[in-house]
């Protein structure tokens, strides 16, 4: 196991955060960083009257959430007075649940991640255990820090909540379990509600490649790309348009059980020559010049169906040979792109930032995106 301590603020009410201007208001705030941004600026790029924005940053100053960065010069009149998002007025847990590993990370509103812990696990061992397992270690994460649950998750303190990211399928809209690929015990669990009540906390779940997609977007990576996961399993998180695209039954991306050879080995989804079984076949039997050929004809059919632009890879399986899987994905695109006369040329591939946090601060951001302004949390 291994941890980071780190300090927080005193305690705030973050209820104040919930509505949709106060939310714009955040966004620019965080947008600006140190130096800040004036009242007239935030009136101005929100659409909202200049009186509107002084009630809102003065309920936000007030709980701490933000505070003045100084004085700016104008062009007429007296120097307007700049304002700051606080970063350490608000915490949240990000909670990367995968088969056999748990990382959980703390960040602050900013995403800066303030505490960090990491342990085996065995998403097979039941729901009981594992939920035991998730609760002690986000119990131990807080409580190192004075600042984020006050002693308790359900304090008076800064924590928002914790935001819980997994291999799917999964119901996010519900915070249900479907069949776990290789853990079909877990069909149906209301993984959100149980948490919750362990923890007495809001909990939001999603699946792991969603999760990474949206920290990787709200950390500026733009346009449409499709994040895809190797570890464990093997997962894509789909951000069309700047939105993390979940489907209209919250099914999108179960990239891995594309079947690309009809008599192929059994995936333990069903269905034979699955990508993923395919791939991690290819891996074990250390062939991982095969394993990312395949990675790539999945990735081209992605590309070819959704037409995006960008194509990131993340994973330990990816961490443990970036170069390899980057120049064989990168090869099985650029001879796509060569054949169908592609404008522009092959779609890019490249690592994600992020290595093995990824996923951990990207279910942080399930609970910090809504609070800025994306609809897409």
């Amino acid at each position: 196991m291994n941890r980071t301590r780190s300090g927080g603020s005193t305690g705030a009410n973050l209820g104040v955060l919930r509505s949709h201007n106060t939310a714009l208001v955040l966004g620019l705030l965080r947008s600006a960083g140190g130096e800040g941004i004036s009242r007239l600026e935030l009136a101005e790029r929100t659409g909202l009257t200049p009186q509107a924005v002084s009630k809102i940053t003065a309920r936000l100053r007030e709980e701490g959430l933000a505070a003045e960065a100084g004085r700016r010069a104008s062009t007429g009149g007296k120097p307007r007075t700049v304002l700051r998002l606080v970063p350490e007025a608000g915490h949240a847990v990000g909670v990367h649940l995968d088969r056999d590993r748990l990382r959980v990370v703390l960040v602050d509103l900013d995403g800066a991640v303030v505490g960090e812990r990491s342990e085996e696990l065995d998403l097979g061992a039941g729901a009981d255990a594992v939920l035991g397992i998730v609760a002690r270690a986000v119990g131990a994460l807080v409580g190192e820090s004075p600042g984020p649950g006050a002693g308790e998750l359900g304090g008076a303190g800064t924590l928002l909540g914790v935001g819980v990211a997994l291999p799917g399928p999964l119901d996010h809209a519900r915070g249900v379990l479907h069949r776990v690929t290789g853990f079909p015990e877990w069909d149906g669990f209301p993984l959100r509600d149980a948490l919750a009540a362990r923890l007495g906390v809001p909990v939001v779940v999603d699946k792991d490649t969603n999760a990474a997609a949206l920290g990787l977007s709200v950390a500026g990576e733009g346009g449409s790309f499709a994040y895809l996961h190797l570890g464990t399993g093997l997962g894509a998180g789909l951000v069309i348009g700047g939105s993390v695209h979940r489907g209209a039954r919250t099914g999108a991306g179960e990239f891995g059980h594309q079947v690309i050879q009809l008599d192929g080995p059994l995936c333990e989804c069903g269905n034979r020559g699955c990508v993923e079984v395919l791939c991690l076949a290819a891996v074990a039997q250390g062939e991982t010049a095969t394993a990312a050929r395949v990675l790539g004809a999945g990735a081209g059919n992605l590309v070819g169906l959704l037409d995006i632009d960008l194509v990131l890879l993340g994973g330990r399986t990816i961490a443990a040979a970036p170069e390899a899987f980057v120049r064989g994905v990168g090869a099985v695109l650029d001879a796509r792109a060569r054949r169908e006369g592609a404008l522009g040329g092959a779609v890019p591939v490249r690592v994600a930032a992020g290595g093995d946090r990824i996923v951990a601060e990207g279910a942080a951001q399930l609970l910090l995106a809504p609070l800025f302004g994306r609809t897409d949390g």
